[in-house]
């Protein structure tokens, strides 16, 4: 004898009308506790319930809030102060460089003019004070000429052409002595430049030092 079917089998075996799906229809499973709901029935339904319903956006659009614009502003304005601090300081400290190369040079052209004129000097150098200023004279072959300190500048004065030029400016201290040794005269110029920077460790000091000319030869 064919045993009788339970619901879900008969309910499998019924034709399909139209093609359409007859509505899902949950058996009641044979067991011994008909509470018991079955399990891949309920599975199904699940899943034709999710195919069902609309996709869900993968990303939502996202803002910014009024707080996290004010702690970014914050944010920027302290790396822009200290971007800028780091770029001024690195800009004076290039303008004081090329300060000092600028001094170096005038310097380096003022002592080589002045160990020139005491070569070529045709008599005795004479050093003397004239109303606070320190002036020395060099005899040459065209004329006397005349080196003048005085108030923080250094001037040349020739006889021939006439003329004083301003040799350096803002000069600390200039001092010029001579030093005789066995056989020659020996001239030593000192010069030191105002610092520009209050905190400069190196102090721009010059030294000079020539022979004077044959007629000083001993």
């Amino acid at each position: 004898m064919k045993k009788p079917l339970t619901s879900a089998e008969s309910w499998a075996r019924k034709p399909k009308c139209d093609g359409h799906r007859p509505p899902l229809q949950i058996a009641r499973p044979v067991s011994p506790d008909p509470f018991k709901p079955v399990a891949a029935v309920y599975d199904r339904r699940k899943k034709l319930e999710r195919s069902c319903r609309p996709p869900r956006p993968t990303t939502r659009p996202r803002g910014f809030t009024l707080l996290e614009c004010l702690a970014y502003i914050a944010v920027l304005a302290v790396v822009l102060a200290v971007t800028m601090r780091g770029f001024y300081h690195c800009w004076d400290d290039s303008k004081a460089i090329r300060h000092n190369a600028d001094d170096i040079i005038r310097v380096l052209r003022a002592g080589e003019q002045w160990r020139a004129d005491v070569r070529a000097a045709r008599g005795p150098v004479q050093l003397t004070p004239a109303g606070g200023a320190e002036q020395l004279l060099i005899p040459s072959a065209a004329g006397p000429i005349i080196y003048t300190f005085a108030k923080g500048e250094l001037r040349r004065q020739t006889s021939s052409p006439a003329a004083t030029n301003l040799l350096l400016s803002n000069l600390q201290s200039s001092q010029m002595q001579f030093n005789p040794r066995q056989r020659v005269t020996a001239w030593t110029w000192e010069l030191e430049l105002k610092s520009a920077r209050k905190d400069a460790k190196v102090r721009p000091l010059f030294t000079f030092e020539t022979v004077a000319g044959s007629a000083n030869t001993r």
